[in-house]
């Protein structure tokens, strides 16, 4: 038994090294791995590990959904309290995020051209909250300028939600066959709920029956899995699918 359990300590050791060595942590970590098998796996899977983790990003996601659920303009006051006593790019950037998390589009899109006039104009985050609020504003063709210089330049920059947005932009524009093959392939690459929901939108938008069927079947199938957590984190790709199926019945 005592064997069993050291080799128990040593693979968990294991399984911390190669997290270090893949995520490129100090090295150091290594020496205290091995030398204290059981401790120093156990304060690197605290330390390290966990806080980079999915279930901690989830978990971080839930938590922050909630609050916004309890007080939607919280962070938008805290921002812009932020801005006007500090008017940094970074707090304009900040407070553009929270406006456009509260929903309200249009002053987002002030704050980003704000944004994309200073020093951090071709800042790849900036560019992408830039293209998020005109998609929400229907401005799809000045959202596809900075959508495509965004793929061009940072090609790996938030590549599924820019693909997302970019097949969205295209549909809003009324370039329905570039659209189709953008959403399917952000699907065949990606796989996700949100993918799949997104596709479904337009499939359901532009009268695509047999499209828009498969996909309902397979975002539910996908759905039917998840806890309350999951569900939390795709609530929006939820709702503007249902709104979707909801108005192309009625119309049926």
């Amino acid at each position: 038994m005592p064997i069993i359990g050291f080799g128990l300590y040593f693979a968990l050791a294991i399984f911390c090294a190669v997290h270090v060595v893949r995520t490129g942590q100090p090295l150091y970590w290594l020496m205290i791995l091995f030398a204290f098998p059981l401790i120093g796996s156990l304060v690197y899977f605290l330390a390290v590990y966990l806080p980079a983790s999915r279930l901690q990003r989830g978990a971080m996601k839930a938590v922050a959904a909630a609050a916004k659920a309890l007080d939607p303009q919280r962070e938008v006051r805290a921002a812009r309290a932020a801005f006007e006593e500090t008017p940094t790019a970074q707090n304009q950037m900040r407070l553009a995020v929270a406006l456009l998390e509260a929903g309200d589009a249009p002053a987002a899109v002030q704050a980003f051209q704000s944004c994309l006039q200073g020093p951090f104009a071709k800042d790849p985050e900036i560019r992408f909250g830039a293209a998020r609020a005109l998609v929400e504003c229907e401005r799809y063709a000045e959202a596809l300028q900075l959508l495509d210089a965004l793929r061009r330049e940072f090609p790996d920059q938030r590549a599924e939600p820019v693909a997302l947005l970019t097949a969205r932009s295209l549909a809003g524009t009324g370039r329905h066959a570039e659209a189709r093959a953008a959403f399917a392939a952000a699907e065949e690459r990606f796989g996700t709920y949100e993918a799949k929901a997104e596709y479904a939108v337009w499939a359901y938008a532009v009268g695509d029956r047999v499209t828009s069927a498969r996909l309902q079947a397979e975002t539910d199938r996908i759905a039917s899995r998840w806890n309350s957590l999951a569900r939390e984190l795709n609530a929006p790709a939820m709702r503007r699918l249902r709104a979707a199926r909801d108005v192309a019945h009625k119309s049926n």
